[in-house]
């Protein structure tokens, strides 16, 4: 992913080291997304900004709920493929990028 800009009225995210999500509502406005998109899902990240101009990020979760518009700027990669796959030492699955060329 390249680019996004936004606006939220739900934005669900994981905040580094929390087991559970923390999730804003209201006039929010993306900042910044950035990323990977696979055929095995997303891993994204996310600033907004709420209508006070107060600035909160994380991992975007599954189910935020776009206000007004979403304009996202994705670039295809042809000669390569992302995939993930369990990381035996920290559990995870992680991003894997072979070049097919």
């Amino acid at each position: 992913m390249l680019s996004a800009i936004s606006s939220l009225s739900m934005a669900p995210l994981r905040l580094a080291g929390q087991e559970e999500l923390t999730v804003l509502e209201g006039e929010l406005e993306i900042l910044t997304l950035s990323g990977s998109l696979s055929p095995d899902g997303a891993h994204l990240h996310i600033s907004v900004a709420d209508s006070q101009g107060r600035v909160s990020g994380g991992h975007l979760a599954m189910g935020a709920t776009v206000r007004t518009t979403a304009e996202v700027l994705v670039a295809l990669l042809p000669a390569w493929f992302f995939r993930r796959e369990p990381d035996p030492s920290t559990g995870f699955r992680e991003l894997i990028i072979l070049n097919q060329v």
